[in-house]
């Protein structure tokens, strides 16, 4: 392999391995939000113990997410300094904002969640938990809005030619608010929020499989699954959105997804299929004239297809880009007919009778997982051959000196360090939950703890 594609695959693997964590990070944020409001509203302890408990898995995937993060940033460096250079007073501005009114915001109130309980009051400490939450969103915004400007660059212009061309930012607010940055921003929120609620709905899940925390098991099921539902139904619409955003500034990536290839014709949507890249064409289940609908609201409006595209300013990896975004909304609709169905069963009063149902949730936790991954993938493969899109090739942003050896040595390292914090965090997260929510000394015999003392069998 040549050190371009090595390098992309060392950033490909490091990126998706951290985003693992500032998802469930955020979403169990506004989980644990709830739980704490409901508790200061109701008083009702059983709200308090299910917010402790899951501030505990937070801080374990809090300290996982920082740690895998900082790697990308010495990435930057190594292997793509000619893009550092071009982007770091663009990227620069967004990510000392991120510092400034995000991370400083996050980890100033992280030590009043993790270690505030009894030393300060129970609203102190919910204002503690909201502002954890909105530090984590807000570190969400800069890191997207920088991103956002890799896709569609506003606000800024070029200074030099050639190595020496870089962007300066002559708009600070048209570079935050550049045309895609608020619908990618509500995209990844809702992603979030589905990946924080889907991991409550596992554990608890998994407690009611085992008959363990029969109480707090329901409960907190019940609060994730309204929270997984209207996120769900929410990212139709940001999803739809964003879509319409790829249409009108990127629409080679939007031929790529749909495999679209006629120059400018009505374009189908597909359901599921293949792209035959020799043949140019696309096989598969489709919905005739459906993307041109989806895209204009009417069914007789052209679409630019990828043949009207230069080869070289085309997506290379096509069936990338087209499989990973059609399992991502595979994976989305999935969830919603999940959850839809779960509060079908709760209306009825019958959610917590189906074992099946359960042991699907326990399962379930995967599905936001795999959505924020292939829905990244396709919007990264998607917008090749740029980094910055229409300004710097791929190609022309990677590192001079760099050699393929010296990438794929620091390649096999990474996927070895980061097997074993993955392999530790699962180790640490299993423990958590097997421990479960309460011991032996957690338990008096006043009115409020009689339930749970009877759950862990101690009366």
């Amino acid at each position: 392999m040549d050190v371009e594609i090595l390098a992309r695959i060392q950033f490909a693997f490091t990126i998706s391995f951290h985003y693992i964590y500032p998802p469930l990070s955020i979403g169990l944020g506004l989980v644990m939000v709830a739980m704490e409001g409901m508790y200061l509203k109701t008083g009702n302890k059983l709200y308090e113990d299910m917010a402790r408990f899951y501030t505990k898995i937070f801080a374990l995937i809090f300290g996982i997410g920082v740690a895998t993060g900082i790697v990308m940033e010495f990435e930057f460096g190594t292997n793509w300094a000619t893009y550092s250079k071009y982007v770091g007073d663009v990227f620069g501005s967004a990510l000392a904002a991120e510092g400034i009114f995000a991370f400083a915001l996050e980890s100033g109130f992280l030590g009043v969640l993790l270690f505030g309980w009894n030393r300060v009051s129970s609203k102190v400490h919910f204002f503690a938990t909201v502002m954890v939450t909105l530090g984590s969103m807000f570190s969400a915004i800069w890191i997207v809005v920088a991103n956002s400007w890799q896709q569609t660059p506003a606000g800024y212009h070029i200074v030099g030619s050639g190595l020496e061309a870089r962007a300066e930012i002559t708009d600070f607010w048209a570079m935050v608010f550049n045309p895609s940055s608020i619908q990618r921003v509500c995209h990844v929120w809702i992603g979030a929020f589905l990946a924080g609620s889907f991991l409550v709905l596992s554990i608890s899940a998994w407690y009611l499989i085992k008959n363990k925390h029969i109480t707090f098991a329901r409960s907190s099921f019940k609060i994730a699954l309204v929270i997984a539902t209207i996120s769900g139904l929410a990212q139709l619409f940001a999803g739809h959105k964003s879509a319409e955003v790829v249409a009108k500034y990127q629409p080679a990536k939007l031929a790529a997804l749909e495999g679209h290839f006629d120059s400018l014709a009505v374009a189908d949507m597909y359901i599921a299929g293949y792209i035959d890249t020799k043949n140019q064409k696309t096989v598969g289940l489709r919905i005739p004239k459906g993307l041109t609908f989806l895209t204009h609201n009417d069914f007789t409006t052209p679409i630019r297809g990828l043949k009207s595209f230069k080869p070289e300013d085309r997506p290379s990896a096509l069936n990338i880009v087209f499989q990973s975004y059609h399992l991502m909304i595979a994976v989305g609709m999935l969830m919603i007919l999940l959850t839809l169905y779960a509060c079908w069963l709760w209306y009825k009063g019958k959610l917590f009778e189906k074992r099946w149902l359960m042991m699907v949730f326990v399962w379930a936790v995967l599905l936001p997982q795999i959505g924020n991954q292939v829905g990244w993938y396709a919007a990264e493969t998607g917008r090749q051959p740029w980094v910055v899109y229409g300004l710097l090739r791929t190609s022309d942003a990677l590192s001079k000196a760099v050699t393929a050896n010296q990438v794929l040595f620091s390649l096999i390292l990474f996927m070895l360090v980061y097997t074993l914090l993955f392999a530790l965090f699962i180790y640490l997260l299993n423990k958590k939950i097997t421990h479960g929510p309460y011991s032996k000394g957690d338990i008096d015999h006043s009115p409020q703890h009689k339930i749970m003392a009877e759950e862990i069998g101690t009366l």
